[in-house]
């Protein structure tokens, strides 16, 4: 590509009337993948995160360093794409906290930085790749494609313990005191992310969005529904914690003695 469209040649992208389109040579993704886009840009997120989409990924879309923080260590994502210039935390901090806590989850960088010490900088903060702005959006797939092909045992999700209950995010294996749990993949999903986010309130927005995606629509009670089957699957076990429902906020998973306050 040698023109830069100029409606999109201020948020960095390099022939971004392409973006989607069917005439690029690239495959779609054939299992929905699921990608942390990390840019308070609204203008290059919003065009990054419906091309991603067009080629079949989830993308969950974060313009706020610290927020992103929170988000990208308590989730599991297939890959992070993050820009270095963000607001509350930049992304330099926020990916040396994530590889600090052993969250090993692929990150493509990009910045408008294209100094080499600039990239050894993210290199040596844990990043996976560079994209330097402004780029072609092909490119761009071409470097995630080729993260996400690496083996994926170098990025396997630690076990989610709560209790006697365990979930184990890479084999999607869920035991209460050691015994094997069937657990159907709407609700495996919902209390995995319950469990990464133990101690905190839910909203029904939250899950709905995480679980079932924004492409979707389903019923309204959807979510009241997936957490009732969850609940008595889980008593079914002899687990003794809870999915407490609070009030007008949404749920948590508790223990058996906690109140369930937001």
């Amino acid at each position: 590509m040698t023109q830069i469209c100029r409606s999109c040649a201020d948020v960095g992208i390099l022939g971004a009337r392409s973006v989607g389109s069917r005439d690029l040579p690239i495959e779609m993704v054939s299992v929905s993948m699921h990608l942390l886009l990390i840019e308070d840009d609204e203008a290059l997120g919003d065009v990054v995160r419906r091309g991603l989409e067009s080629y079949g990924y989830r993308v969950e879309w974060v313009r706020d360093g610290a927020e992103a923080y929170d988000i990208a260590s308590a989730g599991a994502f297939d890959a992070l794409i993050l820009d270095l210039m963000l607001p509350n935390l930049d992304g330099l901090t926020l990916l040396r906290g994530l590889r600090e806590a052993g969250i090993r989850t692929p990150v493509l960088c990009l910045t408008a930085r294209s100094g080499v010490r600039d990239r050894v900088a993210g290199l040596d903060a844990g990043a996976d790749d560079y994209v330097v702005k402004p780029f072609a959006f092909e490119e761009l797939l071409a470097r995630l494609r080729a993260l996400l092909r690496r083996p994926q045992d170098l990025f396997v999700p630690e076990a989610l313990v709560f209790g006697a209950l365990r979930l184990e995010p890479a084999e999607r294996q869920v035991t209460v005191e050691g015994r094997a749990l069937d657990v159907p993949p709407r609700e495996f999903d919902v209390l995995e992310y319950l469990l990464r986010h133990a101690g905190r309130v839910l909203s029904r927005d939250a899950i709905l969005e995480r679980v079932w995606g924004p492409g979707e629509a389903p019923r309204a009670n959807v979510v009241d529904a997936t957490v009732s089957r969850l609940r008595r699957r889980l008593r079914g076990s002899g687990w003794t914690g809870q999915i407490a429902a609070v009030p007008g906020h949404g749920y948590r998973i508790a223990t058996a003695d906690q109140r369930p306050t937001p």
